[in-house]
This record gives structure tokens, sequence and C-alpha cells, in this order.
């Protein structure tokens, strides 16, 4: 399992519920269409962190590089419902920066260490 995580700061006059809102709608279609696993959205406590990071924090699972290339897939071939649901979130996101991370050590680098 990898995580795609995306760290973002609303616009200004973008509130947090409606977005979280959003957002559910969002991840709940992609999941539906097999895009996506799981998925946690938090957001900063008492606005404790290094000027680096963003209000909120998005996790969300994919089972490969072929499940989050669906997922890309799903958002650059829209239907009206998707175009709709994308651009709910989009509008409200002033900046996003976002990684995609693996289990460290993978199963290959810890076979290969078993077998030294």
């Amino acid at each position: 399992m990898n995580l795609y995580v995306c760290m973002i700061s609303l616009k200004q006059d973008a509130k947090a519920l409606p977005f979280s809102a959003a957002l559910e709608a969002w991840m709940s279609h992609l999941q539906a269409k097999g895009a996506i696993g799981a998925w946690s959205l938090s957001r900063r406590k008492l606005n404790l962190a290094a000027d680096c990071y963003r209000d909120f924090l998005l996790q969300i699972e994919v089972e490969g590089l072929t499940q989050l290339d669906k997922a890309f897939g799903v958002v650059s071939h829209p239907d009206d419902d998707v175009e709709h649901l994308h651009m709910r979130v989009h509008d409200m996101i002033d900046t996003m920066e976002f990684a995609l991370y693996r289990p460290f050590p993978d199963p290959e680098r810890a076979e290969r260490v078993a077998l030294l």
C-alpha cells in the first residue's frame, strides 16, 4: 500500500466544513470507482507546525502506481459528475503540495536483506 499525501491550504474565503464535505463526496466517488483505497483528512491543531506545513493533511491509500494512474485518469476524463465533484474541492484550495510514500522496507528490499 502506498500513501499519496497532500498538504493543503484553503483560499481566504473558503470554509473548513464545506471543504471537508466536498472532499468527502469527491473521495467517496473515487473509492466507488476503485481508483483509491482508504483516505483520511486531518487538520493542524493549535496552529502548531513549522511554516512549511499546511493547514490540512490528506492521506490517500493506493495499491500502487496502477491504481494511482486510474485515479488521475478519472480526473483527466471527466463526466459532468466528476467535473462537479472535483471543482467543488479544487475551487477552495489555495496551495497544495503532495508526495507519494511507500512502506519501508518494502517487500522486495526486505527479501534482499534476508538473503544476505
